[in-house]
């Protein structure tokens, strides 16, 4: 079979198999990077064209500069919104155009040859780097992307433990203590925490802070409180009430991040409970709704849009062979205290 019968059917593997190159290598040419020799260059787009390789995607791109993909399952969220905001910001003052796409499904994932063909066709729309925004990176797709040469980098990674992967976050630790701090120095004693699932390591993270916290004060946390559930304002909802139902009910609650507290300040309207007069809420990630709600929340400031901006030149950074200084970078959070907190209500 000829060279040319298969063009049809060509992958940019094909293309780096026939030219004796790396599929990075050909991906950068298909790119039109300036960092490819000049007789590599026309080596691989002699084979391009002997074959009849140029997707019509690849063809745009090439004009438009390079091509980031974002990794997520979470749209609808303010906090994935303002991440977002940051990558859209940062990947056009880059000039790199920004794709959106939802995790690879079971199948691929579960499947190394799949999870290959997944990279493959990124690299074919000109990819050159993966943000994953608080998802979890299968094994097999990183195994891929380390063969392909294709930088990945997380955002609040669910598993902060995997060392083959660059991520960003920030100081979570710190900003549950801090909240927790807070209501501490208000007077509040019998204080609840409604957090994110126990598989996420930042929802973790703020809930050791909150431990912490308690403990450096003397406080002695009561189980009936800590609840671990979902980042959802159904569970702050389901939660907020069940636990402002006690007959001894908490009088302050640190939520792990504002949709939770969101659902907490509705589940204390539904049961006329004054925040903050007997009722004090605290939030994370400090989200555009803060400002939205009634009273305005008090809450932990994760600088989003920071996170998203360093995301894009870290990634294109590796893309470019330049590798971090760490591989787990942290922001600093800060809490942002609004109306939702107040004195312990007097015994």
């Amino acid at each position: 079979m000829s060279r040319r019968g298969r063009s049809e059917r060509a992958t940019l593997a094909d293309v780096a198999r026939l030219a004796g190159v790396s599929p990075a290598t050909a991906s950068k040419v298909l790119n039109g990077r300036s960092d490819v020799g000049a007789s590599t260059r026309e080596h691989v787009l002699g084979v391009m064209a002997e074959i009849g390789y140029m997707p019509t995607a690849v063809r745009h791109e090439r004009t438009r500069g390079r091509t980031l993909v974002t990794v997520l399952d979470i749209v609808e969220s303010r906090y994935a919104g303002t991440v977002l905001q940051g990558v859209l910001l940062a990947a056009t003052s880059a000039q790199a155009e920004l794709l959106l796409r939802l995790p690879p499904d079971e199948p691929i994932s579960a499947s190394r040859t799949a999870a290959r063909a997944w990279m493959e066709e990124q690299q074919a729309s000109g990819v050159v780097g993966v943000i994953a925004l608080a998802v979890a990176v299968p094994d097999s797709v990183l195994l891929a992307a380390e063969e392909l040469e294709v930088p990945i980098v997380t955002i609040d990674p669910i598993d902060t433990t995997e060392s083959r992967l660059v991520s960003i976050g920030s100081t979570n630790w710190a900003g549950g203590r801090s909240a927790t701090e807070h209501v501490i120095k208000l007077g509040h004693r019998r204080i609840a925490w409604i957090g994110g699932p126990l598989g996420s390591a930042p929802s973790l993270e703020r809930f050791h802070g909150y431990q912490a916290a308690l403990d450096s004060a003397g406080v002695t946390p009561d189980r009936a409180l800590i609840r671990h559930e979902a980042f959802s304002v159904e569970a702050g909802l389901r939660h907020g009430h069940d636990l402002l139902a006690q007959d001894e009910r908490p009088t302050a609650i640190v939520a792990g991040n504002d949709e939770i507290a969101v659902g907490v300040l509705a589940a204390a309207k539904n049961l006329h409970i004054n925040v903050p007069g007997e009722l004090s809420v605290t939030g994370f990630d400090d989200t555009p709704q803060t400002q939205w709600t009634t009273p305005r929340l008090t809450s932990v400031r994760q600088p989003l849009v920071g996170m998203g901006r360093m995301a894009v030149e870290t990634v294109l950074g590796m893309a470019d062979g330049v590798q971090p200084a760490s591989r787990h970078l942290q922001l600093a959070t800060t809490l942002s205290v609004r109306d939702s907190t107040g004195p312990a209500p007097a015994s």
